[in-house]
């Protein structure tokens, strides 16, 4: 039977998504940082409700007496390391030409996926947001043993969609839970095109990095659109913004690659300020490459 995902998005050889996230994160080094909750240095960091997968270990058993409260107890610490994703499911990121193995968003999705395996795999949290999409369900940081089952349906249920070229308020609207809730010593990962966002994206991802916050773009990219593969006369319309060019593809492809390129300099220059990095990645290269790309910037390496 098929599920929201394959009716929404074409997946073509990527799927599916838990199995091949699955297969990806468990050839992988998992566990390269000490758990966040142990060792000298914690510091009680406050409470948040309860979300069925959290260890209950860290159940507040005082405020469920007295108030009848599920509450977990949160803390803080040099060595935390809670994972939190922000996925752009926009329209842009449904593309997927004829030489790709599935859609932008479904690489992202795997790529996702398997960061969430590796995390929970060495006892941190996870949290999942979006940028646009719809039908998208946000995730608050968890852990236990349901948790990556919850991170992938999540991911399976999200539809892409929407316009963000102009919609500096959706952007806002999504990193700020973000800068709320990640905690000290986080790693938030922006898994996107980074093309068709609106002036000011970069400014507004910069600004959480803070407290010992990790912050890591990946950009992913079809091939057609990485190399500009194309010949003779091309009409091309964006998928956001509606832009309609008409040129020759040998004249345009000097200029367009520099733009793309000049596009991941400045993301690459403005993390690189604050201890970041921008991931490459192109939806035909293998999946694991790029979860071990970034597990080496997040974590100290991968094996």
């Amino acid at each position: 039977m098929s599920t929201p995902l394959y009716e929404a998005l074409d997946w073509g050889k990527l799927a599916p998504l838990r199995l091949r996230a699955r297969s990806v994160a468990d050839g992988l080094y998992a566990g390269g940082h000490r758990s966040p909750r142990r060792g000298a240095g914690v510091e009680f960091g406050g409470h948040r409700a309860y979300v069925p997968g959290d260890d209950l270990r860290w159940l507040d058993r005082r405020a469920l007496m007295r108030h009848g409260r599920l509450l977990i107890r949160e803390f803080e610490s040099e060595t935390d390391r809670a994972l939190r994703l922000l996925v752009d499911a926009s329209a842009s990121m449904a593309y997927r030409s004829e030489r790709a193995p599935g859609a932008k968003l479904a690489f992202a999705a795997i790529v996702a996926a398997a960061l969430a395996r590796v995390a929970l795999a060495s006892g941190d949290p996870v949290a999942l947001d979006w940028l646009g999409g719809a039908e998208r369900r946000p995730l608050p940081a968890m852990g236990g043993r349901e948790a990556f089952d919850r991170v992938v349906g999540a991911l399976e249920a999200v539809r892409p969609g929407g316009d963000l070229t102009l919609d500096l308020a959706g952007i806002e609207r999504s990193v700020a839970p973000v800068a709320r809730h990640a905690r000290r010593g986080s790693v938030i990962v922006l898994l996107s095109d980074l093309l068709d966002l609106p002036e000011g994206t970069l400014d507004r991802f910069a600004a959480l990095a803070t407290r010992g916050r990790t912050l890591i773009a990946v950009r992913v990219l079809d091939p057609v659109e990485a190399e500009f593969s194309f010949e003779g006369p091309v009409r091309l319309r964006a998928s956001e913004g509606g832009t309609l060019v008409e040129t020759d593809a040998g004249a345009a492809r000097t200029a367009y690659l520099a733009a793309l390129e000049n596009i991941a300099t400045r993301w690459q220059d403005r993390l690189l300020e604050h201890g970041g990095r921008v991931v490459r990645a192109v939806t035909t290269d293998d999946p694991a490459d790029t979860v071990r790309a970034v597990l080496a910037a997040a974590w100290g390496g991968a094996s």
